[in-house]
């Protein structure tokens, strides 16, 4: 018998609720996770058939780390529970019923790189060369037309504003059409499809209709249209439905998420229950005023008060930096102070920031001040150059019909055939309706290519024949081995002898161990097995919080997980929230419930940082706090200037030196308007950068000032030719 007396009284409320549609409103540290996992423990002791149950998680992460949890409570019967991603569940599915919408059970999944060289390709086909029109537009406006369920037709007939939109429109049409002929989807797909499997064919759709007795869905706050239609598709007449989230934590509408399926719930179903989760397990009362402060901030919410036994903690810290770079001196030295008052250790501290792009200058001073530190969300293990060019092969192995991969291995190793060649072989294909894997077998039929890369052509067919042969006769991890083997790129690499080239070495033995791994554990696990899950892994998946080092990540990567100590970096306006010269009232309340993520994620304490000037675009940008910052509730917080507190003794470093230079002036009340050189002006040059003027001598052509640029190197300029720009 489970024991719910662990659960508060509203978690076992939402547990044993069982007369139809309910919503759990969760706020951040509320349990969510127990619930959910009790809820489906609690159903399958209940009585209901644990294979039909469709339990929706975003994460692969989220949904393992469940169905352990479940497995404790249930045991073995946990097995059979349909639990995973949206899009590996719909895969899945997909997998089963695909002859009924002209595809083929293996077809490959296209990652966001692969929709990107296939929409590049289509517009280098049809000529589309428009300023501002790139493929990285392209492909994400077709994303965001996808998400929202709008196809072509309709985009035609509804949607198009302008010539740029005919363009559109016509490599969106495309676009779906080579998908087919490739016998590949594309992330979107995965929700499309079996949307327009059910609507085409009533009796599957009845079919699953009837298998899924009870549907859960984690994070509800993160599904788009699609993923909320194909919920409602499938929910029992009864209204067999639980769906848990938090509208405070709503974040991605960048990718279709939309949070009025939170908000709509109740009216799209009848007699739906809710039930609020309000007590926080994880933070201080301190750290949950800060947040409550803000979030309260926003109009577009379900009305809700965070508590918590915890004790009060500290107050949140406010560090004013003068720059990137003194914003990560400031962090590092916090993080050594952390660490000898409270005997943390590194794994206990997590810096967000709001783009990638920041984690540069962080990463940089970290190195110098031997701060060991990992980035979660960088590039992915998955997506790097020498992995994606195997997991082609293997797909290539899988479906003969995907181009984009064979596109991309068809040179390499280098075999002698360039683009000149594949472009005569690509038209070849189109006239007589082949594939370009069919027409590798006819190349001696395709006019004006050389005897010679005929013949590279025709063995590299023999190869891939071979392999494809021997696909259900080894094992996963055999058959890639020997493929890497006879195709020489470990022996290439090595040979190379760069530090470039040992890492790639590394990165595919690391991936052959994957390969092995994962046929070790299950002996019968198919090729096809392997990519899909490769294809829907994500790097948030594989963090396991373990490595004793600082994690550096954005806001958006942080969700669901939590730290001790956690510093919420580039607190600017424009930065973070990240613009508002053209955004919409929704936009700025997106990037407030981001902000509210970001401080809801620690535990004991959090600090903020905000730089009085931050290089963007190129430039020295002067930089204004975050409006966010100026809502929080002022006894939450303790404000410091990063740069007074630095310690002093008779040897000073050179970073000190240089930080003593300027914690004595007030850039707050420094007048932009008044241009003339004096001591305390702090200036830009071109080759030095940022420096503080302390002395100025002579008057008109013959001005010299002194200037103690960073890394305490002074030097005498004469203005006239120095070009230095007051700041």
């Amino acid at each position: 018998m489970i024991n719910l007396k662990e659960l508060n009284k509203a978690q076992k409320q939402a547990v044993e609720y069982d007369d139809g549609p309910h919503m759990v409103v969760a706020g951040a540290g509320s349990g969510k996770t127990r619930v959910l996992t009790y809820k489906i423990a609690y159903l399958v002791e209940k009585g209901y058939e644990p294979d039909g149950l469709l339990a929706l998680t975003f994460t692969n992460k989220a949904a393992n780390e469940m169905k352990e949890r479940i497995k404790q409570l249930v045991g073995p019967k946990a097995d059979s529970i349909w639990m995973g991603t949206f899009h590996s569940i719909f895969a899945k599915i997909l997998r089963v019923e695909a002859k009924n919408i002209n595809f083929r059970s293996n077809f490959s999944i296209y990652d966001t790189e692969d929709s990107l060289s296939l929409v590049s390709n289509i517009m280098s086909d049809f000529e589309i060369d428009i300023e501002g029109v790139t493929s990285h537009s392209v492909r994400h406006r077709i994303s965001f037309l996808k998400n929202h369920m709008i196809l072509p037709k309709e985009f035609r007939q509804h949607h198009m504003q302008s010539f740029i939109d005919e363009k559109i429109a016509s490599v969106f049409e495309e676009y779906q059409k080579r998908l087919v002929e490739f016998n590949a989807m594309d992330f979107d797909d995965l929700l499309l499809k079996p949307i327009e499997l059910f609507v085409e064919n009533s009796k599957i759709h009845q079919k699953y209709k009837k298998k899924f007795s009870y549907l859960l869905v984690d994070e509800f706050q993160d599904t788009n249209k699609a993923q909320y239609e194909l919920l409602k598709m499938l929910v029992t007449r009864e209204g067999k439905i639980c769906v848990v989230g938090d509208d405070a934590q709503s974040i991605y509408s960048w990718r279709g998420a939309s949070l009025s399926n939170m908000l709509d719930f109740e009216k799209d179903f009848n007699k739906c229950k809710i039930f609020k989760l309000e007590q926080n397990y994880r933070s201080t009362k301190t750290i949950l005023l800060a947040a409550d402060s803000v979030i309260k901030q926003n109009k577009e919410q379900i009305i809700k008060t965070l508590w918590t036994e915890n004790d009060n903690g500290e107050q949140l810290t406010l560090v004013k930096c003068t720059d990137e770079k003194d914003e990560g001196y400031q962090i590092a030295r916090f993080i050594k102070h952390e660490i000898s008052k409270k005997k943390l250790s590194l794994k206990d501290f997590a810096i967000l920031y709001r783009t990638n792009a920041q984690s540069r200058v962080l990463e940089d001073i970290f190195r110098r001040e031997k701060i060991p530190y990992r980035i979660i969300g960088g590039l992915e293990f998955y997506k790097r150059k020498e992995i994606k060019d195997i997991v082609a092969y293997l797909r290539i192995l899988s479906n003969q019909n995907d181009e984009e991969s064979l596109l991309r291995i068809m040179n390499f190793p280098q075999r002698g055939i360039g683009s000149t060649t594949i472009k005569r072989m690509i038209a070849f294909a189109r006239r007589h309706e082949l594939s370009l894997f069919d027409t590798m077998g006819r190349v001696f039929e395709v006019i004006n290519i050389k005897e010679r890369i005929q013949k590279n052509v025709k063995y590299f067919k023999v190869l891939l024949d071979k392999y494809i042969g021997l696909k259900d006769k080894l094992s996963v991890g055999e058959l890639s081995r020997a493929l890497v083997d006879e195709l020489g790129v470990l022996r290439m690499f090595k040979e190379e002898n760069t530090p470039e080239s040992i890492a790639r070495w590394e990165n595919i033995n690391e991936l052959l161990s994957a390969l092995s791994e994962f046929s070790d554990s299950n002996k019968e696990a198919k090729l096809e097995a392997y990519l899909e899950e490769v294809s829907l892994i994500s790097d948030i998946d594989k963090y396991e919080g373990e490595q004793n080092v600082v994690t550096m990540l954005t806001v958006h990567s942080a969700k669901g997980l939590e730290f001790p100590i956690v510093f919420v970096s580039g607190c600017e306006e424009e930065v973070f929230p990240l613009s508002n010269r053209f955004s919409t009232d929704a936009s700025v309340e997106e990037e407030r419930r981001l902000f509210y993520v970001a401080i809801t994620r620690a535990k004991q304490k959090v600090y903020i940082s905000h730089a009085r000037s931050r290089y963007r675009f190129g430039e020295v940008a002067y930089q204004s706090r975050s409006r966010f910052i100026d809502e929080i509730i002022p006894e939450a917080l303790d404000e410091i200037n990063g740069t007074a507190g630095r310690k002093s003794g008779s040897r000073k470093s050179k970073k000190e030196m240089y930080y003593e230079y300027f914690e004595n002036v007030d850039y707050e009340d420094f007048n932009q308007d008044n241009k003339a050189l004096k001591p305390g002006s702090r200036v830009m040059h071109d080759k030095f950068g940022l420096g503080k003027v302390t002395v100025v001598t002579g008057s008109g052509e013959l001005t010299k000032a002194t200037v103690v640029f960073e890394g305490n190197n002074v030097k005498q300029l004469m203005i006239k030719f120095a070009k230095l720009k007051v700041l």
